[in-house]
């Protein structure tokens, strides 16, 4: 019994905890820079000129980016954790 009612504390404990979902403004300017690059990058390599676009299709192209960039390091962070406590699914 007693058992159940520390378990019960901790979730209660766990769910009132802050959740960091901001990121730091010095970090989403990198990220927006390096989304910049890409998205420039993108562009050219599909044989476009950048100066013809739309400002809100250059937007919709660098949001794209920012998201593929969000979801990488989401997942290198992920796989430290993963590699931290020793746990390997690949092999």
């Amino acid at each position: 019994m007693n058992s159940i009612m520390t378990e019960k504390k901790l979730s209660t404990r766990l769910r009132n905890l802050p959740v960091i979902t901001a990121i730091p403004r010095k970090y989403r300017s990198v990220i927006r820079d390096k989304a910049i690059d890409r998205a420039r990058t993108r562009i050219i390599v599909a044989g476009r000129d950048p100066r013809l676009f739309s400002q809100e299709d250059l937007e919709v192209v660098v949001r794209e980016e920012e998201d593929k960039i969000k979801t990488s390091i989401k997942e290198k962070g992920l796989f430290a954790v993963l590699a931290f406590f020793g746990l390997n699914f690949f092999g």
